[in-house]
């Protein structure tokens, strides 16, 4: 097992730091979180890790703890597949007790701090004609991210390894009926409010882009707490769609709003923790992060 950890008393957030600080202590910890995974079955010392890593025991300790909030080797025992039965398990009750007393889920956290604005149909096959969309990169925990928005709310966020020029051509491709003007100092504004803890309530507005079901998924995902895990199943049971966990999946991988649409929160039925459209250390970064709030 890791020898260190955290001592009792230690405070379990983040360092204060810029984003770019965070962004490269998140490269190491999605590096730590990579080789944990890959080896989780010869449970890796954290001599092991941090000579894999290239990096100190002491550096890779005091950086994962800061970040993450748990010692690497706390995070080891977080992502066995027993945590995520469990976890997902216990859920299961909660849903259960909430479904059966009428309720539309087990909390209602995010629907306090965002609302949606969902478009319409023929905004849509415009590509967004008459709105006015502004765009732009900038520095997170999780590393650079890509996010657009309007008068109306956020339209897509996406967090990605590096600046790719793809990524904007992409938007402006997909918004080509729009009026469009890249600002990466106001994104970079953005992106400090979509990732502060907690979210201020009632200051962050969402744009959705889909068919009435993909909507119906999304605001439903939005009513998963943090640091809580759903299945496919469960959460079609949440958003009233009885749709087969397929239909489901077909519209997480749609979410064009990553984090704020919270597809991190979703896994198997058996536990897994499944894939995630930017990328599986990231997932389970983003569930550390919020489960350590």
């Amino acid at each position: 097992m890791l020898r260190h950890s955290a001592p009792a008393n230690a405070t379990i957030r983040p360092m204060p730091e810029s984003s770019h600080s965070a962004s490269a202590h998140y490269r190491l910890v999605a590096d730590a979180i990579r080789y944990l995974r890959e080896h989780q079955r010869e449970q890796p010392t954290l001599e092991n890790l941090a000579q894999a890593l290239n990096t100190s025991e002491f550096h890779l300790q005091r950086t994962f703890s800061s970040w993450a909030g748990v010692s690497p080797k706390r995070f080891l025992q977080i992502i066995t597949r027993q945590y995520a039965v469990d976890a997902l398990r216990q859920q299961a009750t909660v849903l259960d007790a909430s479904l059966d007393a009428g309720l539309s889920g087990p909390g209602r956290l995010h629907d306090l701090t965002l609302s949606c604005d969902a478009m319409t149909p023929g905004e849509i096959a415009s590509r967004g004609k008459g709105l006015k969309l502004h765009y732009g990169w900038g520095d997170t925990p999780f590393g650079p991210a890509f996010v657009g928005w309007s008068d109306r709310g956020i339209s897509q966020l996406s967090i990605h390894n590096s600046k790719d020029a793809e990524v904007s051509q992409t938007f402006n491709e997909e918004w080509r009926g729009a009026a469009r003007e890249q600002n990466n100092l106001a994104a970079a504004e953005l992106l400090e409010q979509v990732f502060a803890q907690p979210l201020e309530r009632g200051k962050l507005h969402l744009l959705l882009r889909g068919t009435n079901f993909q909507v119906k998924v999304w605001e439903a995902l939005m009513q998963v707490a943090p640091g809580q895990l759903v299945s496919y199943q469960q959460l079609g049971a949440i958003a009233g769609t009885g749709q087969a966990h397929r239909a489901v999946g077909s519209a997480m991988a749609r979410n064009r709003i990553a984090y704020l649409i919270p597809c991190h929160r979703v896994i198997r039925q058996g536990g897994d923790w499944g894939n995630y459209r930017w990328g599986l250390e990231r997932k389970l970064a983003l569930h550390l992060w919020e489960h350590t709030a």
